[in-house]
């Protein structure tokens, strides 16, 4: 099985599990060899603790103990999605419409793969985002390879002084 093909199987066995415990699966990276990873991020409203990375934690490897669906060593890591976290669903963008963000595409969109300002909106097939010179920019949801919140260097530190 490929990584992908691997990567997609953990995501049907997880996915479900985790929503029934109250949470969502934000992200799931895996990393096959020697020594693997199975990273996994987890929300909810009102914010994710260390004892709920724990329980999922614990229900995670108790699923992937019964199923075995990876064959070598590996460590799995809960965690929340942080502060600028992945936007990795299309319910992801609708729901933080408004908010500043950094994408990156697959291909060139205008000369250039990486942008960032505030998400504009969300069409059928692409998002818009405003860009910091002004402009708007359309990104066809298919070409994006990575999405996530941003904050500026100043706005974080505003932010995190509120912690």
């Amino acid at each position: 099985m490929s990584r992908e093909e691997t990567k997609e199987r953990l995501n049907e066995l997880i996915e479900p599990l985790v929503e029934s415990k109250g949470f969502e699966l934000v992200k799931l990276d895996y990393m096959p060899g020697k020594q693997g990873k199975l990273n996994l991020y987890i929300d909810r409203e009102g914010g994710v603790t260390i004892d709920h990375c724990e329980l999922i934690s614990n229900a995670v490897s108790d699923l992937l103990d019964y199923h075995d669906p990876i064959t070598h060593a590996y460590t799995l890591e809960v965690s929340s999605p942080g502060i600028e976290r992945p936007l990795t669903k299309i319910e992801h963008f609708e729901r933080f419409e408004g908010e500043k963000v950094k994408v990156k595409t697959s291909e060139d969109i205008g000369g250039r793969k990486n942008f960032s300002g505030t998400l504009a909106g969300i069409g059928a097939d692409s998002i818009y985002v405003d860009l910091e010179d002004g402009n708007e920019v359309e990104i066809p949801l298919k070409l994006i390879a990575r999405a996530n919140l941003w904050y500026p260097k100043q706005d974080k530190d505003d932010l995190l002084k509120g912690i």
